[in-house]
């Protein structure tokens, strides 16, 4: 199958990855309503068609953070990429320098910080996670500063993990009972480019950026045993103003969905935030991104610079979130597929789909820069709830 859509990553990505891990990256919290509705809710907005534009020219390039970015988009932070293919940071970083635009990446990473600046030769953003162990926070902090991060992303929506039921479905933990090894055996089999590819080839178990700090983890369930002992209930916007103070750059603060919390990132020095409900994973029944974007946008998107993630599937909704205040995307999942699917081509080959759908809407819409999409691209029922109610 030659892929389309984003959609169809996905599809090859159910086919090539073992279920445990395709379940890690599509699953969301508890029942997964609010999984579902950030692609709901985009799905209800309506764009407004114009006719009689000159479009023949179309620029999809803007500037986030002092960057000129070919799209309005960004990769967002994906934990255990490097699970997805081999050495799966490097290849998707590689994608993303090569599409123009920026790569995020994640803490729980397999491929460390310095491997990926070594790779692109290129600034790259990194995500952090406030840890109990602030030395181990400060040390990343140093690293990325050493390796030319361009941006550090703060991930703030993790005062406790939320209780995602596919994981636990699919979590060994600590027993080997011989029924659990067989089926682990049998889905290996099933997948063996992935087994020869990452399991055998890859270094999946090497964690790039925590392979010094964690004590004999040599598993996937070891090291997120660690990391939900390290997260930190405790932290407030005071030990932000610490990571303000020691982090030289632009920061970013991600899992912002109320504007009260937006006005207070930007109290702290923060120089952006991610509308974002962690995809889903954090707080089931939270509202859906894009119906949280607006109000956030109106608050503070003249002192801050509003990003937005969940949900967002083709060049037709990256138009729809920067209609509703939005700078730019984040992917995470899609570029995750897509890495499953067929490494950095593949993500490079979606990335360029997503660049032709997104002018295919402005032209239709009679646009011909970014700049140029605000609400009146959408119908009058420009919010999820109106277009409900419509």
């Amino acid at each position: 199958m030659t892929p389309a859509s984003i959609e169809d990553y996905r599809t090859l990505a159910r086919q090539r990855l073992p279920r445990a891990l395709f379940d890690y990256i599509d699953g969301g919290s508890y029942d997964e309503i609010t999984l579902a509705a950030n692609r709901a809710d985009l799905r209800t907005l309506r764009l407004r068609q114009r006719v009689m534009w000159n479009v023949e020219h179309l620029d999809t390039s803007t500037e986030l953070l002092g960057q000129r970015l070919a799209l309005p988009l960004a990769l967002a932070p994906v934990g255990f990429a490097g699970m997805m293919a081999r050495r799966g940071e490097v290849q998707a970083a590689r994608a993303a320098v090569a599409a123009g635009i920026p790569f995020s990446l994640s803490t729980l990473s397999v491929c460390s910080i310095e491997e990926v600046s070594k790779a692109i030769n290129a600034p790259f953003w990194f995500q952090l996670y406030m840890m109990r162990d602030r030395g181990i926070v400060r040390e990343l902090l140093q690293r990325a500063q050493s390796a030319r991060c361009s941006a550090l992303f703060i991930t703030v929506d993790l005062a406790a993990y939320g209780m995602r039921y596919r994981e636990v479905r699919h979590s060994v933990g600590s027993s080997f009972r011989l029924g659990r090894l067989a089926a682990k055996a049998l889905n290996a089999l099933a997948h063996l480019h992935w087994t020869r590819d990452v399991a055998l080839g890859g270094r999946p178990l090497v964690f790039g950026n925590l392979a010094g700090s964690i004590p004999n983890a040599r598993t996937m369930s070891e090291l997120s045993a660690w990391v939900n002992r390290q997260l930190d209930p405790s932290v407030t916007w005071k030990d932000l103003v610490w990571v303000r103070e020691n982090w030289r750059g632009p920061l970013i603060i991600k899992g912002i969905m109320d504007p009260d919390d937006a006005r207070a990132a930007h109290d702290i020095g923060a120089d952006a935030v991610v509308v974002s409900n962690h995809g889903g994973r954090q707080l089931d029944c939270a509202p859906s991104t894009i119906s949280a974007l607006p109000a956030i946008a109106d608050a503070v998107g003249d002192r801050l610079q509003v990003l937005m993630d969940g949900g967002v599937r083709s060049g037709q909704d990256v138009a729809k979130a920067l209609a509703l205040g939005a700078r730019a995307v984040l992917f995470g999942r899609p570029w995750a597929w897509a890495l499953a699917a067929g490494g950095e081509k593949a993500v490079g080959a979606m990335l360029a789909t997503v660049k032709r759908e997104l002018e295919s809407t402005m032209a239709l819409q009679g646009l011909t820069g970014i700049a140029q999409i605000d609400r009146r691209a959408l119908q009058s029922a420009w919010s999820p709830e109106q277009a409900r109610a419509a």
